[in-house]
Order: structure tokens, then C-alpha cells, then sequence
């Protein structure tokens, strides 16, 4: 059986670009003692992935050269060696940018129930995608009534599923997008009652939407954005550090308006949030995300092609805000 891969060919500095990796063919080996063969269904395209490939990356050895480039992927159990993963289960998990992937249990995230929702949304909306939103911003954020809750890549993978749950929650969301199409697209889908393009001058877009100043800042890209809305925090309000997308390179560190009196004066609560420190409420979350799809409180958008050889261009693609919804390679 042969196996499409894609490898890290070189060690990009900063965004990862198409010529950075390869496209390799090579046959699946056997299986051992405790392995399984999962068929991939559909491969995810993430931000982080930029990180999983640079040698600035200070939280995880990056992917070696030659190497499979690490991604999440919704796939099948075809064949098995271990007594927990029986052929014809759905997993999520680290199964890389591949049709098929040797795996172990450390690899799965998650087992997932096709019955539950569509088979791609295991890989966004109710993957880390929709888990991100919702804890993130529960946890973290605690979104009460009337509150304004501010995010940028709001019509994203993660940011589309913030402003419903805003809206939810009886806040005000505001989003931060690249395009006034995009930002029409939040108001009619998202749940958002307004929006901010961040390639007009951000000050009086501010001032305009967020009177009363942001209670929740949700943020999904750090750099210039950041520093002007850090000044328009309500006091007590909650920072949400989710992503910084729009910094190219820490390599080295890039440099910014002082926050530090802003914290202090505005009393404010800032918060990194990394998924995997939650893998134990996956599950409990991915049902409520799921019950919400299925009774029509909850929409999501996905962005999907078909060839795996696309996969390094989606991820430029991801970055530079083409995608309209959560990105995914679509294998079978």
C-alpha cells in the first residue's frame, strides 16, 4: 500500500511557504504490537503549524527534516494491534499530513462519532477549533450580559464559533477581520453586531464600535492590533491570548508599545490558553458544540480541497486570510 507524505524539505524562517516542503510517496510498513493504521479522511491546516516547523519554537522540538509535517487529521481505523482501537472506529489525532499514519494511543486526541455531526467537523468545529472557542472563552473570558467581547480573526476557524457563543451569552461581539466582506459575513453568520477592518486605521473604528471600551479581548494574532485595543480595555477587563498570527517571526523577538500600566491602571486579567492543557473535557465539550449544529444554534464554515499536494499552500493561504472557513484537505 502506498502513502502520500508531505515532509519538511527545509527550515523555513518565519511562515512556512509551499517551497519549504515535498511531496513524497512511500509504502506503509507493517504494523507492531500495540500500533494501528488509521486511513486519514480529512487533514487540518492551523496557524500553529508555523510554529511546529521553526526552529524558534520554545514549547516542542520542531519537526525534524524529512520528517512528516505534523498535523492533526480526522481518520479511520483500518487495521489493528492494539485491543482499544478495533478497525472501523474514527479517530482524531496526530496523524500528520498523509493518507495513512502507524499510530498509538498517545496519538489520538479524541474518538470520534460521525453519527454525532458531519465527519469533517471532528476536525474543526467540535476538533480544537470549536474546544479553543468555547473554554477559552468561558474560562477565561466569562462573558457576562451587554459586555463587549472584541475578536480578531473573528471570521476564522476559532473566531466564527467566539462570536455565536458571545452572542449566546447575552455580549456584544465585535470582529476584528481583513475585509468588510468578511466583516458583513460575521454580522449575518457569526453573531457579531459589528466589525473593525484592520487595514484602515484602527483608533476611531475603536472609539466607533466600542464606545464603553472591551471587556473581553479574545485574541487570535498579537502585534498592532493588540497594542491599540489593549488601550480601549474596559477596566477589569479579560485578555484572552489565543494565537499570535500576525507576528511573522520571534526570531529575534519583536518589540511594542509598552502594556504593562495599561494592565495595572485598567485592572486587567491576561490569560494564555493552549488547548491540550484540556484533553480531559474534550468530549464533554465536543457534545454540547455538537447538540448546539444540531439543533441550529451554532454555524460553521469550511474551506475544503481535495489534493494533499495543496496542503502547504492552504497554509499560506490560512495566514494571509483566503481561506473562508475552517481549512481542510479532503482525502476520501
Amino acid at each position: 500500500m502506498n502513502n502520500r507524505q508531505i515532509t519538511l524539505k527545509s527550515r523555513p524562517v518565519g511562515i512556512p511557504q509551499p517551497e519549504h516542503f515535498e511531496l513524497k510517496t512511500v509504502a506503509v510498513p507493517e504494523l507492531k504490537d500495540g500500533e494501528f493504521l488509521v486511513e486519514n479522511h480529512y487533514l487540518s491546516v492551523d496557524p500553529a503549524q508555523r510554529g511546529y516547523v521553526n526552529d524558534e519554537n520554545n514549547y516542542a522540538p520542531p519537526v525534524p527534516i524529512g520528517a512528516v509535517m505534523r498535523a492533526m487529521a480526522v481518520g479511520k481505523v483500518i487495521a489493528s494491534k492494539h485491543a482499544d482501537f478495533a478497525e472501523g472506529q474514527f479517530l482524531y489525532g496526530w496523524f500528520g499530513w498523509q493518507d495513512y499514519s502507524v499510530a498509538t494511543p498517545a496519538s489520538v486526541l479524541r474518538k470520534v462519532d460521525p453519527k454525532q455531526a458531519p465527519l469533517s467537523t471532528g476536525a474543526g468545529l467540535l476538533g480544537i477549533n470549536g474546544l479553543t472557542a468555547y473554554l477559552a472563552l468561558h474560562d477565561i473570558g466569562a462573558p457576562k450580559p451587554g459586555e463587549t467581547v472584541l475578536v480578531t480573526a473573528a471570521a476564522g476557524a476559532v473566531g466564527s464559533i467566539v462570536g455565536q457563543l458571545a452572542r449566546q451569552a447575552g455580549a456584544r461581539g465585535v470582529a476584528v477581520v481583513g475585509s468588510d466582506e468578511k466583516g458583513r459575513q460575521a454580522i449575518a453568520d457569526y453573531g457579531y453586531e459589528a466589525f473593525i477592518n484592520y487595514k484602515r486605521p484602527l483608533e476611531p473604528q475603536l472609539k466607533e464600535t466600542c464606545p464603553n471600551g472591551v471587556n473581553v479581548f479574545f485574541d487570535n494574532t498579537a502585534g498592532e492590533i493588540a497594542d491599540s485595543v489593549i488601550r480601549h480595555m474596559a477596566w477589569f477587563g479579560r485578555v484572552i491570548q489565543c494565537g499570535t498570527m500576525s507576528i511573522a517571526s520571534w526570531a529575534p523577538n519583536p518589540t511594542g508599545p509598552r502594556i504593562e500600566r495599561e494592565i495595572l491602571t485598567r485592572r486587567l486579567r491576561l490569560e494564555g490558553f493552549v488547548i491540550f492543557d484540556h484533553i480531559k473535557r474534550y468530549d464533554d465539550v465536543a457534545a454540547k458544540l455538537a447538540a448546539m449544529l444540531n439543533d441550529g444554534s451554532l454555524r460553521y464554515a469550511e474551506d475544503i480541497s481535495s489534493d494533499i499536494a495543496e496542503a502547504p499552500q492552504a497554509l499560506v493561504d490560512v495566514y494571509s486570510g483566503r481561506n473562508t472557513g475552517k481549512k481542510l484537505i479532503k482525502l476520501r
